[in-house]
């Protein structure tokens, strides 16, 4: 006996109930956000996030929220990022959803300051509640 005939709105009023509270705003993998980080070889503060912040970060929510791509700007350039500039500066990490720049943090601040800027990026996320 299935559940769902008998439970099934008071079940789907409790889901939407918990993602509403949650206040976490998924995007779905078809527009999935990504936070590309650009990189380049013998950047010493690239080098230092993925120290204190690339170990952790795809198991985090924002991680799981915008997953990382990394870039390296001394290979040619993604077509799929044809709309995104590329930075000289590394690393650069730009919040970036169905192709379209959200916004972009240059440099890394330390990982005390990270998190938070990230946080303000990802508030930039147009909602969605599948």
């Amino acid at each position: 006996m299935s559940i769902v005939p008998r439970f099934g709105a008071l079940a789907g009023t409790l889901f939407s109930g918990l993602v509403l509270f949650s206040g976490l705003v998924w995007a779905s993998p078809s527009g999935a956000a990504e936070l590309i980080m650009m990189e380049q070889p013998g950047c010493v503060w690239c080098k230092r996030w993925n120290e204190e912040i690339g170990i952790a970060y795809p198991r985090t929510e924002e991680g799981r929220r915008a997953p990382l791509r990394r870039v390296d700007i001394t290979d040619s350039w993604p077509e799929d990022l044809s709309g995104i500039s590329r930075e000289r500066l590394t690393p650069t990490f730009v919040l970036i959803e169905n192709g379209v720049e959200i916004d972009r943090l240059r440099g890394y601040p330390g990982e005390h300051f990270f998190w938070p800027l990230l946080a303000g990026m990802l508030e930039k996320l147009p909602e969605k509640i599948n």
